[in-house]
């Protein structure tokens, strides 16, 4: 049972750290398109109220977190799902390709592919 919760715990820790990891990079990518937008409509203003012009900028910034840090761990696990499933599916792909490359040289097992084959249509 402890050596069960350790295998599971170590299959899960590494999504859940690529998960977050996609995450903050997203949340940084966002936060930094939103603060670099924010200055350039600030600039022809910041020339003569620069004080409230970099409270505006920080006031973007720790908005846009707050904001943005639901939506990019939402797109963060949607994309780790989905390339999960597809690596997967190209997993299973290989490995039927390798397999029916064996059959090919082998009657017996080729015998038992088609055996197989015939069960899983009946």
């Amino acid at each position: 049972m402890w050596t069960e919760s350790l295998q599971t715990a170590a299959r899960r820790t590494p999504v859940r750290a690529s998960v977050q990891a996609l995450s903050a990079g997203l949340l940084a990518a966002g936060v930094a398109a939103l603060v670099a937008t924010t200055d350039l409509a600030l600039d022809a203003w910041a020339q003569s109220h620069q004080w409230a012009a970099w409270l505006a900028l920080w006031a973007v910034a720790a908005l846009a977190m707050l904001v943005l840090r639901g939506v990019t761990r939402w797109l963060a696990q949607g994309l780790m799902q989905g390339l999960d499933a597809w690596s997967v599916r190209v997993a299973r792909r290989r490995a039927d390709e390798r397999l029916w490359a064996m059959a090919q040289a082998d009657a017996r097992l080729m015998a038992e592919v088609q055996n197989a084959l015939a069960r899983e249509r009946a």
